[in-house]
Order: structure tokens, then sequence, then C-alpha cells
């Protein structure tokens, strides 16, 4: 499915603002496409970062936008309603690896930070948070024996994101089979303490029920009123998001699914209406379209 719209938007440049915009796969993207280009004043651009703006890397604490990304957003921005990111990291890191306070022309943007439990507003440049679930520090505690226990301390790393907690195993001498022992322990410890884990890219995360990525899609868009949505993701997080998508254009709101492909993960890129090569790809898919909507 993805070949030809993949041609698209990886032989051109990075920083090339005439690359072409992609043919969607399916008549629901190719309507979401048009319906963006028309009204683009009343449509909403949400994107994942870890994968989608910014690249995969080994260790997440030195994930940084790709170069070209903001370049992009500023020239996207002015000319829709909103650009949302949404993220399982907390809002203010997001904003900070993003690069997104004090830009001129990113005054639209908006970061939902932890799954939509927290937000950053570029107007007030401000984070507004509900207060930690108790099981996260519950679960805090008790990871390094869990670790321990499974022999999985050494090659491991845990990322303390306050609203919650990830194990990462990309660092690991095996990273795959690490993260499958790991999956049935921090499942039985997210259970006993009130959480759910959301696996992804070599990452397993500990957060509480309730908010995903979906869920806070939803809810701007309901909050904004937007007419088009555009969603772009890479990782299993971003399923709930494209399901959120999947229901506002049974409902009648017109929406693209982009997929920042990947080879870790083919579930979003069997949904996706367009397929591009990763951060650099919907860097460029941004860019089309700012040129495109005028």
């Amino acid at each position: 499915m993805a070949s030809d719209m993949e041609k698209d938007l990886t032989d051109p440049d990075p920083a090339d603002s005439t690359a072409p915009l992609p043919t969607p796969a399916t008549a629901n993207g190719r309507d979401g496409l048009a319906a963006l280009l028309a009204r683009p004043a009343r449509a909403l651009i949400a994107l994942d970062f870890d994968g989608t703006l910014a690249p995969i890397v080994p260790d997440p604490e030195q994930a940084r936008a790709h170069p070209d990304a903001l370049p992009a957003l500023t020239a996207l921005a002015p000319k829709v309603a909103a650009v949302a990111v949404i993220t399982g990291r907390p809002a203010d890191v997001a904003v900070r690896y993003g690069g997104f306070a004090g830009v001129p022309g990113l005054e639209h943007l908006v970061v939902l930070g932890h799954y939509g439990a927290e937000r950053w507003d570029a107007v007030s440049g401000e984070v507004t948070a509900p207060d930690p679930h108790p099981g996260v520090a519950a679960v805090r505690a008790e990871l390094p024996g869990i670790l321990a226990a499974n022999g999985a301390a050494a090659g491991t790393w845990t990322e303390d994101k306050g609203h919650a907690v990830a194990v990462h195993t990309r660092r690991a001498a095996d990273p795959q089979g690490t993260f499958e022992a790991l999956r049935n322990p921090l499942a039985d410890l997210a259970v006993r303490n009130g959480l759910i884990v959301e696996p992804g890219r070599m990452v397993l995360e500990l957060r509480p029920p309730g908010m995903d990525k979906g869920v806070a899609l939803s809810e701007y868009v309901r909050e904004l009123g937007a007419e088009c949505v555009l969603y772009a993701g890479d990782d299993l997080g971003d399923l709930p998001a494209y399901a959120a998508v999947d229901k506002l254009r049974s409902d009648g709101t017109p929406g693209l699914l982009v997929c920042s492909g990947s080879e870790e993960v083919t579930e979003l890129s069997e949904r996706a209406d367009v397929v591009v090569d990763g951060p650099a790809g919907v860097v460029r898919l941004l860019r089309a379209i700012a040129d495109a909507a005028g």
C-alpha cells in the first residue's frame, strides 16, 4: 500500500518546499486531504512526538525534533486552526526537546503531554496538570526489584515521567527478548497498583488508565470545533488516535491518517491513508500541505 505514496515524500530533499503532496491510498484519506486543503483554517493538525517529529534514538533523553520540523510547523501553523503535539512524554519535556517555546508562528500550538493529562499552550507558555496517580509512586518503588528478579537490571533504562514510568529495552543486549520477558511481570505490577501497561517500540510504560491519545484527540477536536483532522503517528500508542479519527470520519468529520513509517511497527502502516519515511517524511508532508494551503 505504501510504495507509491512513500515515493512522493522520500525522494526530495527534506528542506525542499516544493515536495509534492501524496495521493492517499483510501477514499476516506483523499476526502480528508481535500477537506484540509479546502478549509485549512478549520483543520487540526495532530502529531505524535517520538518517531514522528523526532527520530527514535537509543537514549530517549537525547531525542530532539527533526531539524526541519520547526520551519515546517511555522509555515503550516498560521494557516490552520491549531497544531497539537500529543505525546506520552511530560508536556514540558516535549516542549523543550521540540524547541517549541517562544517561536514566532507557533502561537496556534498546544502540547498534550502524558496522553492528554497535561497541557502546554504556546500563548501562555504554561503547563496545566493534575496530581499524579498514587500507583505511580508505588511502581517507582517496586520497579528496581522487579527488574532485578527478571534479570533485566542491566541494559534497561527507566524513564520517570512523573505521571508514568517507562522501561526501555533498546539498549539491552537482546532488546526484543528483554521486552518480551518483562511484559507479564510489568503487567502484574501495573494491575496491583491500579495502572495499565502501554507497549511501544522497545518500551513498556506503566501509566494511569482512562487517558490515551484517542481520548486526548477527541476532546481537543470538540474544544476546537475542528472540521477536519490530520493525525500522524508511528507506534502502538497512536492506535487509539487512529481509532478516534475513524470515529470522527464515521460521524462526518473528514480526517487523514498518516504513518511515520517504521519497520518495527506495521499496525499503523496497514491502517494509514499515507505512509511517509519517518520524521523526515512527516516534515516534507507538513511543508507540502503548508504550500498547498496557500
